[in-house]
């Protein structure tokens, strides 16, 4: 910044305060031009196709188990309740030899604990089931 006080005839002090740009202009065309060199080298990145976000309606197959499981524990096969995990072992064990094999769609409530969840996934794990999903609620629109 430069500033210059009164004038050279000796009149009247006034202060005229002027502000140099000229250092600042001169700072933001170097920053311009290394941009400007260095960004081809920074964009030079592998080509990757990545993939597309698609939301599908998925329609249930009838031949699907939906496996509910409550909070409490309680679990119930395609609306049947199952007394313990070892009847649902024996239950996974006989679809699991089915050609093709149907997908064992699990619906827990929120507020169930993960024990029993992972009860679940241990005996459709013991009888070999090849396909295990989770059926949750959509988020709302625009959230």
């Amino acid at each position: 910044m430069s500033m210059s006080i009164g004038s050279s005839d000796g009149e009247e002090d006034v202060i005229l305060s002027e502000i140099n740009t000229t250092p600042l202009v001169d700072i933001m065309l170097v920053l311009l031009i290394i941009f400007l060199v260095t960004s081809p080298l920074v964009l030079k990145l592998k080509k990757v196709k990545l993939p597309a976000e698609a939301n599908a309606i998925y329609v249930t197959k009838p031949e699907n188990i939906t496996l509910v499981v409550s909070k409490e524990g309680d679990m119930f096969w395609n609306q049947m309740p199952i007394p313990d995990t070892n009847t649902l072992l024996e239950k996974l064990k006989t679809i699991a030899v089915m050609k093709p094999q149907p997908e064992l769609h699990i619906r827990g409530d929120q507020e169930t604990r993960y024990e029993f969840i992972g009860k679940v996934i241990l005996n459709a794990q013991k009888a070999s089931i090849a396909k295990v999903a989770f059926i949750t609620e959509p988020p709302p629109h625009g959230g």
